[in-house]
């Protein structure tokens, strides 16, 4: 049985996608916390010949976002330099962008993370998907501010240039960051909704991929839970199958990863960090968003659904596929079991 088609546990578990504590992220508040030692072991380890890697990831990897960022503004009047320059100059490739990251605010983060997705020649739809689907609304409202600071743009109107087709409309109103967030749920509606999602799909010679987009996109996480459970008994198939042999390309990752986050945001992302590091070759610019991203949130119930989903430990897994001052970095945001 894997956690997707669980249905029964669903009902009564908390959801990423409401939570505002950040009580099961991996990185807290140092309680020592001394911005100006701090300040100081980092210029020496950055002015000195060669730049003290270790003295870096100590520093960066043990204290939260918010004192970072006081880190970083400290460092630049007493340098008159941005910290987050220093670390480009003095660093490079992937140990480089995860310091950045861990520098940066989460939700400029998140901003930056979706300028690299839209930009250039192609655009990258598994990055949008995987941003848009995760986030709850407060999330999705904060990255669009920060990425009106930064191009002076709305996120909306850029987004709308980028994307099309069913795809395009299903992630448009993701990204307006409106989903309902009320815990009510009616279960009148969810089986109504359970029999429409049937009738435009299974049921039907072809797909109502609009019916699909309108439910799964607009209606709050209890309500669609109860939805599943609904469509379950009624199709005999859990709705993701049901997507999966209906849809395909872009809109039926899209909706998957939808499912998927409504039921576990935490499993989600351990999924994709596992894909991320499978076969040849890893994805790093994946560990480093989710690692970096999930510090602070849930990173522990990411931990707690990889090591269910695939047997072993993400920290013995980033032991296996990630080295060097990267590798270290992970480990550190990572912390054991």
């Amino acid at each position: 049985m894997s956690v997707w088609d669980d249905l029964d546990l669903l009902l009564d578990s908390p959801s990423s996608l409401t939570i505002t504590t950040n009580t099961r992220g991996t990185v807290k508040d140092n309680p020592n916390f001394k911005v100006h030692e701090d300040v100081a072991a980092l210029r020496k380890a950055i002015e000195g010949l060669g730049t003290t890697e270790k003295v870096v990831i100590e520093v960066l990897t043990q204290r939260s976002n918010a004192q970072r960022q006081l880190i970083a503004q400290a460092y630049e009047k007493a340098t008159g330099r941005k910290l987050v320059d220093d670390l480009e100059g003095d660093t490079h490739g992937d140990f480089e962008d995860v310091l950045v990251a861990l520098v940066t605010p989460p939700a400029a983060y998140d901003c930056q993370e979706v300028i690299k997705a839209i930009k250039g020649a192609g655009t990258t739809e598994s990055i949008l998907t995987e941003i848009f689907a995760s986030r709850s609304n407060r999330q999705i409202k904060a990255l669009s501010e920060a990425y009106l600071a930064e191009t002076g743009k709305a996120l909306l109107h850029d987004l709308k240039g980028e994307v099309s087709g069913e795809y395009g409309k299903a992630l448009l109103i993701l990204a307006e960051g409106k989903r309902d967030e009320s815990t009510h749920v009616d279960a009148a509606k969810a089986k109504a909704d359970a029999k429409a999602l049937y009738e435009a799909g299974e049921k039907k010679w072809g797909t109502d991929e609009d019916k699909f987009i309108d439910i799964l996109c607009h209606r709050s996480v209890p309500q669609l839970r109860q939805t599943f459970v609904q469509y379950k008994e009624m199709s005999k198939k859990t709705l993701q199958e049901s997507i999966e042999s209906e849809m395909s390309g872009n809109l039926e990752d899209l909706l998957v990863a939808v499912v998927k986050c409504v039921k576990s945001v935490p499993a989600y992302l351990a999924e994709k960090l596992f894909k991320s590091m499978k076969g040849a070759g890893t994805t790093e610019s994946t560990l480093t968003r989710i690692l970096v991203g999930r510090s602070e949130i849930d990173l522990m119930d990411i931990r707690g659904e990889y090591k269910k989903l695939f047997g072993n430990t993400l920290y013995s897994q980033l032991e296996s596929e990630v080295g060097g001052c990267y590798g270290e970095v992970l480990k550190h945001v990572c912390g054991q079991d």
